[in-house]
């Protein structure tokens, strides 16, 4: 029997480089996605920040809180398209308790 639906948020920071454009592209791919195998709950651009430390000499980045329900199988594969996609600093996907 298949496990029903889990709450989970994904952090990831996009590159401070990227021009406004290419950053709402990334937004927009990753919220397509999450579209297409779940429930968006939340979407949150959190803009510009610090990085707690340097990451291949870049000191900020554009940090992205999305917040949504889905199969507890789709959280690797987005980890996995995140990991592989231009741009992506750094991201995070834990299960929301509420």
């Amino acid at each position: 029997m298949a496990k029903a639906s889990e709450k989970y948020e994904v952090m990831y920071i996009i590159n401070p480089n990227f021009s406004e454009e290419e950053t709402a592209a990334v937004v927009e791919k990753f919220k397509a996605l999450v579209e297409a195998n779940g429930t968006l709950d939340e979407l949150e651009e959190m803009g510009k920040r610090k990085l707690a430390y340097e990451i291949n000499y870049i000191t900020e980045g554009t940090y992205v809180l999305m917040k949504f329900t889905s199969g507890p199988e789709f959280p690797a594969e987005l980890d996995r398209i995140l990991g592989i996609t231009d741009g992506i600093l750094r991201r995070l996907i834990t299960l929301r308790v509420e």
